[in-house]
């Protein structure tokens, strides 16, 4: 079966004609969506993590580093989208990141099934990996449509889930300045 049957077979089981107007081409469209939607699969589709020697240019930078943006997954339970915004710290040791390079980490792990516990924990482990920081945290808030369009039907519920290691766990200091920037530039 190919991937364009699947939707039609899809369609077919929820009860609709799959050869009506409006649908006609929804199982090419889909298929095309998927592909964008799900790249996280693709190895080939993996971030390039370019980073840079940390004082090459005479400035070695030791304070905390933030990006913030935004994410959409897909439930691995329901098949319902999550979406929701994350804060990204590190304090660099050898290395720097270019920032676009976080926010495609994110988009990258995202980009398949997941959970947020997940999801959360894979791009921290990738960052590390690639950084080698002194500390790494990321902070991610997310509303669950399979929580909100079925079920309990909890409207703009937030699940937050975190992963903060070397100095922003030990560091109680670091940790608390971290929280506070992150709560008060929502």
């Amino acid at each position: 079966m190919n991937d364009m049957s699947v939707v039609r077979a899809f369609l077919r089981s929820i009860g609709e004609n799959v050869n009506r107007e409006g649908l006609k081409d929804t199982p090419a469209r889909v298929v095309k969506m998927w592909s964008e939607v799900f790249k996280g699969y693709d190895k080939a589709k993996r971030p390039k993590l370019t980073t840079f020697p940390n004082g090459a240019d005479g400035l070695k930078y030791d304070q905390m580093i933030i990006d913030k943006g935004y994410f959409f997954s897909h439930c691995e339970h329901h098949l319902v989208p999550f979406f929701g915004s994350y804060h990204f710290a590190y304090v660099p040791s050898k290395l720097v990141i270019g920032l676009s390079k976080v926010a495609r980490v994110v988009d990258y792990y995202a980009s398949k099934l997941q959970i947020q516990e997940r999801l959360v924990k894979e791009v921290v482990d990738c960052l590390e990996q690639a950084l080698e920081p002194s500390g790494i945290a990321l902070v991610m808030k997310a509303r669950h449509l399979c929580k909100e369009m079925r079920g309990i039907k909890q409207i703009n519920g937030e699940m937050i889930t975190s992963d903060l290691r070397g100095v922003f766990q030990t560091n109680q200091s670091a940790r608390a300045e971290f929280m506070s920037l992150i709560a008060n530039g929502r």
